[in-house]
């Protein structure tokens, strides 16, 4: 029997989770000006995280997806792409979404329930989140297929977790990618968990990375938590695309440190010792252990930073509270071109209730 595929899914990583290099660093790592600008933001994306988990809270947030634990991935991406590229995000890359210059409380507004924090001026022409799961593979293999109709040399990436490389839209995304070989990066946060259901049991693949050979696409899995790799492997990926050679899967391996959002309850579904081991692997103390060693970062630095980035998220968190809420009538202004008579009836029932104090709003 003659043989007419043999694959393999390469894995890469840098840094040991102790921070120490397993074996040599690319040139660019040997200096310390990407990395710490890298580290910097890690930092402000963790601290924006866990000032939005308190005010979810304290009432002063809706529903929230943490993205503690993927720092790592969201921070390299955001600085690599270039600003005429398209995101297409899922509903945890808020750190990737403020790295392409949406405002934190912008951020915040979304995740507050006022749908202009998904229409900022800043977003430009990356979409919003998406929070059906694996829809947004679909919308990135669109958004790619116009840049190489126009023959434009920019890449549309789009982001999911694990749990969306189970669903169909994930699957059709990859096969019209390697079909039309167009420029688009998908990236997979393997942080072993889709809700409450374990990696283990979603897929009989040894990897996820190896679903792109099926498309006809390059796959790879990469440390998420090695910000060195994952800015090698996702710098090949957009070049790749950009000079139209094609579409690229990532396979970052990361761990949800959070709960899947601030309504679940991690607790009942997987064990503390499994993460307080996962904890040991994470990507901002390992990249800050890495910039120790190699004298680029001291304890100096590191309370200066501090200060700063609390000074500005809690300014942030200030412009958030002190937006006003939208008018009642903004309801119905955004549902048709024209609104329909009984839509209109109702819009100024509501808008005479407003004014008579009989509706009450909140940012």
């Amino acid at each position: 029997m003659d043989t007419v595929f043999e694959g393999e899914i390469r894995y890469r990583q840098y840094l040991s989770s102790q921070g120490d290099p397993l074996s040599a660093l690319p040139v660019w790592a040997q200096q310390p000006e990407w990395l710490t600008h890298c580290y910097r933001n890690m930092v402000l994306a963790r601290t924006m995280d866990n000032k939005a988990v308190a005010l979810q809270r304290t009432g002063q947030l809706g529903t929230y997806a943490s993205l503690l634990g993927i720092e790592g991935i969201d921070v390299p991406l955001g600085l690599l792409m270039h600003p005429e590229d398209v995101l297409i995000p899922y509903y945890r890359n808020h750190a990737c979404q403020m790295l392409r210059g949406m405002p934190m409380e912008e951020i915040l507004l979304y995740w507050g329930g006022d749908e202009r924090g998904n229409a900022a001026e800043q977003q430009g022409e990356d979409f919003p989140n998406s929070v059906p799961i694996a829809t947004q593979s679909m919308h990135a293999c669109g958004v790619a297929t116009a840049l190489k109709i126009r023959n434009e040399k920019r890449v549309a990436v789009t982001l999911c977790g694990d749990g969306a490389t189970s669903k169909g839209d994930f699957l059709e995304g990859l096969n019209v990618a390697g079909a039309w070989q167009l420029p688009v990066v998908f990236i997979v946060n393997n942080n072993q968990w889709a809700i409450s259901v374990p990696r283990a049991l979603q897929s009989g693949a040894p990897t996820l990375a190896q679903k792109a050979i099926g498309a006809g696409i390059r796959g790879e899995q990469v440390d998420g938590n090695d910000a060195i790799a994952m800015r090698e492997a996702i710098e090949i990926a957009l070049e790749r695309a950009r000079e139209g050679k094609g579409p690229s899967l990532i396979e970052a391996i990361s761990y949800r440190l959070s709960d899947h959002t601030t309504a679940d309850d991690a607790t009942r579904y997987r064990s503390n010792d499994e993460l307080k081991k996962a904890w040991e692997h994470e990507p901002v103390k390992r990249l800050r252990t890495f910039l120790h060693k190699q004298g680029w970062w001291d304890e100096t630095q590191e309370t200066i930073w501090q200060d700063e980035v609390n000074s500005m998220v809690q300014s942030a968190v200030e412009r958030y509270l002190a937006t006003p809420p939208q008018p009642v009538e903004s309801l119905f202004d955004y549902l048709y071109a024209e609104l329909p008579e009984q839509l209109r009836e109702q819009r100024e029932w509501a808008m005479v209730k407003a004014m008579k104090g009989g509706t009450h709003h909140e940012s």
